[in-house]
């Protein structure tokens, strides 16, 4: 398999697929870079190496017809700004006009292609339009990790059209190295934190896990479902009944691998889903009818924070309670500091999905731990096991 750090890219066109769908503001202005950021390292290699950069991309989910708000347009100068450079825009990723445009370019140009989501053979990863895609560049790169777990025209069945001159982006090849130095440490303890609203959704990745950790935290809403089946009485907390046998089953596969699972010993309760309800502490199992857990308690965040602490490795992803709402984000802060702790202690600490993200963002601490990740879902079929479309149309 070619890497993008040992292949020639001297008169030639890279159609790139990078993952621009960032937050924007009433104003139609890039609330958070940090994705257009993390392909820099990729656009620059090709045009240090003298080639011409063709980049794709979705925003938002415009349902398959072009969207003044979900126009890439919007994009453009916060991508100049950052590459230091002036990016000129496509009307369309398909047609004359598109083509031309990416015909004429020169080594050190750099042009983005309109919303990929504007044609519903995007999603449905159509060959003929993922043909049409092909002939912007001579070869191809994806460095889109937050949509390899997708089937999609541009980022699976277009590296059809490049039998050999396909490859991995700096950002998508770090992404895999980082998940598989995590997911294969000889290092031990191997701590996964594992938080967020539904244990349904999450259920593959916690299974996968137990033949890959030592412990795994299960906090968020997810731990009322695996309270309450251990008997547990969790009020009007958030739980799954059709997955408490599930929850169940996991307790007992995690006996049987020797791996403990962890939930919140304490909860903070309030009466009401609102920043200022009224608020209490009790055990996780006896949360009375009327209120509900919304972050982890002050033994728990002690318990946690010290499992962290002594882990040689720690995966992140969701958060211990409702971060988003002042009065429950003291647990999540809690993790992420224990995080940016044991980093400097020499653990390798990883932490993805949209919510995780968000969180170490708002403290502050993403620079103190090791990896982030950039993929919300792909990276959680990653954890799963599964192997990823946009992955393997490369490795093909």
């Amino acid at each position: 398999m070619i890497r993008i750090d040992n292949y020639d890219f001297s008169g030639k066109r890279a159609l790139i697929r990078v993952d621009f769908n960032v937050p924007l503001n009433e104003r139609m202005e890039v609330t958070d870079a940090t994705r257009i950021e993390a392909a820099l390292p990729t656009i620059t290699m090709v045009l240090n190496g003298g080639g011409a950069v063709v980049l794709m991309s979705h925003l938002g989910r415009p349902k398959g017809e072009p969207s003044e708000k979900f126009s890439l347009k919007h994009i453009i100068d916060t991508l100049s700004e950052k590459l230091g450079r002036e990016v000129t825009m496509a009307t369309d990723c398909i047609g004359e006009d598109a083509r031309a445009a990416s015909s004429k370019l020169r080594a050190g140009q750099v042009l983005l292609l309109e919303n990929l989501r504007f044609h519903k053979e995007e999603t449905s990863g159509d060959e003929f339009f993922a043909g049409q895609l092909a002939e912007h560049g001579d070869c191809y790169i994806n460095d889109a990790f937050g949509t390899a777990h997708r089937a999609h025209a541009s980022t699976t069945t277009v590296a059809k059209f490049f039998p050999t001159d396909k490859m991995f982006g700096a950002l998508l090849q770090n992404e895999i190295e980082n998940m598989n130095r995590a997911l294969h440490s000889e290092n031990k303890p191997v701590l996964a934190i594992i938080g967020g609203a539904k244990i349904s959704t999450k259920i593959t990745v916690v299974e996968n896990l137990l033949d890959k950790v030592d412990d795994i935290i299960i906090g968020g809403g997810m731990a009322y479902t695996m309270a309450k089946a251990k008997g547990g009485r969790i009020g009007d907390s958030l739980f799954e009944e059709d997955f408490l046998e599930t929850a169940k089953m996991l307790y007992e596969k995690a006996v049987e691998k020797k791996v403990n699972i962890h939930i919140p010993s304490d909860t903070v309760i309030a009466d009401e889903f609102r920043n200022d309800a009224s608020t209490d502490v009790c055990l996780t199992t006896e949360i009375p009818d009327g209120w509900m857990g919304l972050d982890i308690g002050p033994k728990t965040m002690d318990s946690f924070s010290s499992l962290i602490e002594n882990a040689k490795v720690v995966l992140w992803n969701g958060p211990m309670g409702v971060f988003e709402m002042e009065t429950f984000a003291k647990g999540t802060v809690a993790v992420a500091k224990a995080l940016a702790t044991a980093t400097k202690k020499g653990a390798y600490t990883l932490l993805g999905g949209g919510d995780s993200v968000a969180a170490i963002n708002k403290f502050g601490l993403s620079e103190q731990v090791s990896y982030v990740s950039t993929g919300g879902g792909a990276m959680l079929e990653y954890l799963e096991g599964k192997t990823l479309p946009g992955i393997a149309a490369i490795e093909d």
